[in-house]
């Protein structure tokens, strides 16, 4: 698998956030290439449906070479909008949904394959089995090259993973979130090799004040100017010490954020500093 150690999350790109014109996409698409940032991470739902189908319409009028991008979208979550007849937000994994879904995300951003294709969450209704032919008609087509699951705990792995290969999980992981180090999901991970991608990365450290980031800011500020690294740097940092080797999904379209957070991958957090920031976002030493 080639990742690139920053991922682009593109979930505010389109109406849910920056409604970023064509020619918008396009620049911070060159803009991530050249700052290492080639994979770009989608999810079928996002603006309800239109976000694949803008990136693909730039995508498409960028130049950009298909094979110098890797591109991430996931399916199974059925969502309420004007462009679905859903009664309820529910998830489908029968076979046929997968295969639909995934030709019609290629359909929207405008490519042959994804180079990864994951199921957004799970549900309680899924058959491995039936998740398993679909996969590997997919691959057999030459529409998807790796596949994963997003936000499933150990024992949905294991179920899901005993009828074909898991390449990635992506998990909600972070300073603020961080339960996946102590629940045996990144220990699962670990030991069967598959690659965490992590959602929300920065927490809510800059989203709430309350004594935990009052704490977590205190820490960071001591820890400034030792690293000549900004808050959201060391946070970033500190997840990617962990030795599972976690990829951030950053969610920022701001270009001077999306460097900073490519040159947080230099950092080397010392073994004491790391242990400081975790005890400041607990409360607590560790046992």
């Amino acid at each position: 698998m080639t990742y690139s150690r920053l991922i682009a999350g593109t979930m505010t790109w389109g109406s849910w956030g920056k409604q970023l014109s064509k020619k918008e996409m396009v620049a911070l698409m060159n803009f991530c290439i050249s700052n290492q940032i080639t994979t770009f991470d989608h999810a079928d739902i996002y603006g309800a449906y239109t976000t694949e189908a803008d990136f693909g319409k730039a995508f498409t009028s960028s130049g950009i070479k298909r094979g110098d991008i890797q591109l991430i979208s996931k399916c199974g979550i059925q969502y309420i909008s004007e462009n679905r007849k859903n009664k309820v937000k529910h998830y489908d994994y029968s076979k046929d949904y997968i295969i639909w879904s995934v030709e019609e995300s290629l359909k929207h951003l405008e490519t042959d394959y994804l180079d990864l294709l994951l199921l957004h969450r799970p549900s309680p209704l899924m058959v491995a089995e039936e998740i398993a032919e679909a996969i590997t008609i997919l691959k057999k087509d030459g529409k998807i090259r790796d596949f994963g699951v997003s936000n499933f705990t150990p024992s949905q792995m294991e179920m899901v993973g005993l009828r074909m290969d898991i390449d990635v999980n992506q998990i909600e992981f972070s300073l603020t979130q961080h339960s996946a180090m102590h629940d045996g999901t990144l220990d699962y991970m670990m030991t069967c090799g598959i690659k965490p991608m992590a959602w929300s990365p920065l927490g809510n450290v800059f989203r709430e004040d309350n004594e935990q980031t009052r704490r977590i800011h205190k820490q960071l500020g001591v820890l400034m100017d030792k690293y000549n690294a900004t808050e959201d740097q060391l946070l970033l940092a500190w997840t990617l010490k962990h030795p599972s080797g976690i990829h951030p999904v950053v969610g920022t379209t701001t270009k001077e954020r999306l460097k900073q957070a490519v040159e947080a991958s230099q950092i080397n957090l010392e073994l004491e500093d790391w242990f400081l920031i975790l005890v400041a976002s607990q409360g607590y030493k560790v046992p």
